[in-house]
């Protein structure tokens, strides 16, 4: 039975749709009203505070803990500075996608991890020969997004940190309303935002500071089904969704690397052996078999299939997650569309794909399989390369 998150006393009572959904444990609102449009557009045009209390968290502590993320990890952690975020992935030993996630470097010898799904047997697993602390903190922090174009208007009222010199995937100690917090230039939205990160006992405290600054602004609490949409807009991969861990997999032809899901920018082969490595090179010298790449739909042509009917273009209300085949112009199947949206921003419907990596090149036209009257029909779609919504806010100072 999902249990509540540090904000669940807030976040309960505006709940009037009864929304709800089962995140890692958590209980966790889908949409606060009972259509999620209102909160989808908070994030575009004004703000949205979201509840990501349910991340899985880790702080690994220890003179050792640098270089056994970087062991671990695509990325040379033991690179990076204190203060800086990064995102990445973890692979198995054959170079196969087990989760994807952030590092945070906190201070010389302080790490935050945060992952899809739980990660902490893993990461012990391979602790044993480095004198370093793993916990697991999910439970002791709660966590917030604040997203959107006045997000930082909004933040910058109640906290103690210079947000003008908080730049894209940074993150700083600072106080909220007087609490201590860390504050991360992160999130999932795809637009300007922020992360804020407190201890479980003074998570209301900081929600109401933020939800009392935001009024103005028109700030909204925004659930899943919103920040759902989103991510598809800014063209995140999410795990068990876009792809499946290694963990979880019963055949090899559901795993991934991190070229196959479009993270292959996340690896630095080029320095000491990490797990996953020697598999990855390999993959380097052959070329990964499939792309993770964007679709937009051709819309006269989707249009004309509903006409044909007598019926208007009918799009999903929200994102969605129900694999469809995509075909090449000859009718083969070359990749699925595992997720997908009808974006109000950006007036697309649009949708998130594998495809073997011959038919992956921007701009090439492709069909993907529409029901209309429960009929299985096929309408075309270019391969785009995302993200398709990618504000400069998001990164500018």
């Amino acid at each position: 039975m999902p249990i509540p998150t540090p904000f669940h006393e807030r976040t309960s009572r505006l709940c009037t749709s009864l929304f709800w959904k089962d995140w890692g444990g958590f209980h966790a609102v889908r949409s606060y009203d009972t259509c999620h449009e209102r909160e989808y557009m908070a994030l575009r045009h004004a703000a949205g505070l979201i509840d990501v209390s349910p991340l899985f968290k880790y702080e690994v502590r220890g003179k050792d803990a640098a270089r056994f993320l970087s062991r671990i990890m695509v990325k040379d952690v033991a690179q990076m500075k204190p203060g800086r975020v990064t995102y990445l992935c973890w692979c198995d030993d054959h170079g196969k996608v087990l989760d994807d996630g952030t590092v945070s470097r906190l201070d010389d010898e302080h790490f935050r991890v945060t992952a899809a799904e739980p990660s902490l047997s893993w990461l012990t697993r391979h602790a044993e020969r480095y004198h370093l602390t793993v916990e697991d903190s999910t439970e002791r922090l709660g966590a917030l997004a604040l997203q959107g174009p006045r997000s930082r208007e909004i933040l910058a009222t109640v906290c103690d940190v210079d947000l003008t010199r908080l730049r894209y995937f940074r993150v700083r100690r600072g106080r909220v309303a007087g609490i201590d917090v860390w504050i991360s230039r992160t999130g999932y939205t795809g637009d300007l935002g922020y992360e804020i990160w407190v201890d479980a006992g003074e998570a209301l405290r900081v929600w109401d500071a933020l939800i009392d600054a935001g009024r103005p602004h028109r700030l909204e609490p925004v659930g899943l089904d919103a920040l759902d949409v989103a991510r598809v807009e800014a063209g995140y991969v999410m795990n068990g969704v876009d792809y499946y861990s290694a963990h979880h997999c019963l055949v090899e032809s559901r795993k991934s690397t991190p070229h196959e899901i479009g993270l292959g920018w996340a690896v630095q082969l080029d320095r000491e052996p990490f797990i996953g490595r020697d598999a990855l090179l390999d993959e380097l010298q052959r070329g990964p078999a499939w792309r993770f790449v964007g679709l937009v739909y051709d819309w006269d042509e989707y249009e004309a299939l509903f006409d044909a009917h007598g019926l208007p273009p009918q799009v999903h209300s929200g994102a969605w997650r129900d694999s469809v085949p995509v075909y090449d112009n000859e009718g083969r199947q070359v990749g699925q569309a595992t997720s997908g949206a009808w974006s109000p921003t950006l007036k697309k419907n649009l949708a998130l794909a594998s495809v073997r990596a011959p038919w992956a090149a921007t701009g090439n036209r492709l069909r993907i399989e529409v029901t209309v009257e429960f009929e299985r029909r096929q309408v075309a779609a270019t391969v785009a390369r995302p993200p398709f919504f990618d504000p400069a806010r998001k990164r500018a100072l």
